[in-house]
């Protein structure tokens, strides 16, 4: 059984207006009692929170509905970004050996077992440039997303405002407006000859004074993520400086969403090492499931000071209270053994091989894309690519963008599936985007090479 929880107030330093408190109303009998139960028995007990209510259909039931209709089977999942191949050996070793441990198959300690923090630690001091404290600076959740939730969930009260650079990871909307949260856009903006010509992950970019003029009183937070999904770009030095610096200027804590940080393939800069000042600010999001091939075992982690951590790890207790014990002992033995082992580098190289292999189909049909500074993604723009004016899109694909249709159809017509990148745009800038897809290129080579071979098909359709 878990143990007794206690309701805490997380505390803030930064001033905010008072939130509003409300009264619990006191029922009594009568015919004021009457009316009070009459009103409860008319509430709908099926209806949903307006959170989860009224949502369109997702981009990801949209696909797989596509894909399990398409007649070319089987399909060639180019879309979700999960691997298509084990972790390394000597992690999944850890993992067969870590479930014969009494002690690895009961509840670890709420913010990680010590071995995966130190391990942590260790592996993250250096480019940290100094040592971490495994017991203050760390705290492991149950995957990434988890552990970002845990962050809004600890400091955001409702009205406060979080800016976020579109394109965004769909769940950080989520996340944020679970507490109350209101989400603030900021696009960054495709390079203006992307359409025409082949060109870099950092020709999106980011207008530094229309970040500015979004920040309010009310902003509590700002949201990166570098390497960035699903552009590909690795904000440089300069570009993290300048929104480190406004975010000391105005008092805004960062949240840095670095889950591809062993795959870059530019120089990478950690937003925390920039000065003292940002790195007060700053939590730092890392995800073991993507560096050893291991998205389903959601052990993510947070690293940053501890009166910010402290929080973190009081939400996250909260939320679940610990994580997937015998994993946190594997991926305790995958950070220790890894460096020893070349993995970091090899993953490296292996990755950016996959890129260049596949992105060879593009330069083939005459097709541009963005090239990738990190991570594993690839966009393609397909404005070249004319689809069929009575092609039959169902109604909630034809009402979609244009990427939505460019996606169905290659599902439907060549049997490969990518991700339309609207979804992770507002409506007002889904036009930015509307011309292009995006690849995830974490799959087999003989995956890539049939995918290849599929995409080749495009070329009947390019005007």
């Amino acid at each position: 059984m878990l143990p007794m929880l206690r309701r805490v107030s997380f505390a803030v330093n930064k001033a905010r207006p008072t939130a509003q408190t409300f009264n619990t109303p006191t029922y009594t009998s009568g015919r004021r009692g009457s009316a009070v139960s009459a009103m409860v028995q008319d509430k709908d007990p099926f209806k949903p929170a307006q959170r989860v209510a009224g949502q369109r259909q997702d981009v990801w039931s949209i696909v797989n509905e596509a894909a399990q209709a398409s007649p070319v089977q089987p399909i060639v999942n180019m879309g979700q970004g999960f691997f298509g191949y084990n972790p390394p050996q000597f992690v999944l070793d850890a993992a067969h050996e870590a479930l014969g441990k009494v002690e690895c198959n009961q509840y670890s300690p709420t913010k990680g077992r010590p071995r995966l923090k130190k391990a942590i630690a260790d592996a993250y001091s250096s480019s940290f440039g100094r040592t971490l404290n495994p017991e203050t600076e760390v705290t492991v959740t149950t995957g990434a997303n988890e552990g970002m939730l845990s962050a809004f969930m600890g400091f955001l009260e409702p009205g406060d405002e979080v800016i976020v650079f579109e394109p965004f990871f769909d769940q950080y909307i989520s996340n944020i407006e679970m507490p109350g949260g209101k989400v603030v856009y900021v696009p960054l903006h495709p390079p203006a000859n992307g359409a025409s010509e082949t060109t870099s992950a950092s020709e999106w970019t980011v207008d530094l004074a229309e970040l500015e003029s979004k920040i309010t009183p009310r902003t509590r937070m700002i949201v990166i993520n570098t390497p960035h999904n699903p552009v590909g770009k690795v904000f440089s030095r300069d570009e993290l400086q300048a929104i480190g610096d406004l975010c000391v200027k105005h008092n805004i804590l960062i949240l840095s969403d670095e889950v591809y940080d062993r795959l870059y393939y530019v120089p990478f800069t950690r937003i925390a090492t920039l000065s003292p000042e940002i790195a007060a600010l700053t939590l730092t999001v890392g995800s073991a499931g993507k560096l050893f091939y291991a998205t389903g075992w959601r052990v993510g982690y947070l690293i940053g000071p501890e009166h910010l951590i402290k929080y973190v790890a009081a939400a996250h207790t909260r939320i679940c209270f610990s994580s997937v014990s015998p994993l946190q002992e594997a991926t305790a033995v995958a950070f220790e053994q890894a460096e020893k082992r070349g993995f970091w580098e090899e993953s490296k190289a292996e990755m950016k091989g996959k890129l260049d292999r596949f992105n060879e189909v593009w330069d083939e049909l005459g097709l541009p894309y963005s090239i990738p500074e990190g991570g594993y993604f690839v966009l393609v723009n397909l404005s070249k690519v004319q689809l069929p004016a009575d092609y039959p899109f169902p109604p909630h694909v034809a009402s979609r963008p244009r990427d939505f249709k460019l996606s169905w159809f290659c599902i439907k017509e060549l049997g490969v599936a990518a991700i339309p990148p609207t979804e992770f745009f507002t409506d007002a800038n889904a036009h930015t985007v509307e011309d292009w897809l995006r690849f995830a290129v974490c799959k087999p080579d003989e995956v890539l090479e049939q995918a290849k071979e599929r995409l080749r098909g495009l070329r009947k359709y390019i005007k």
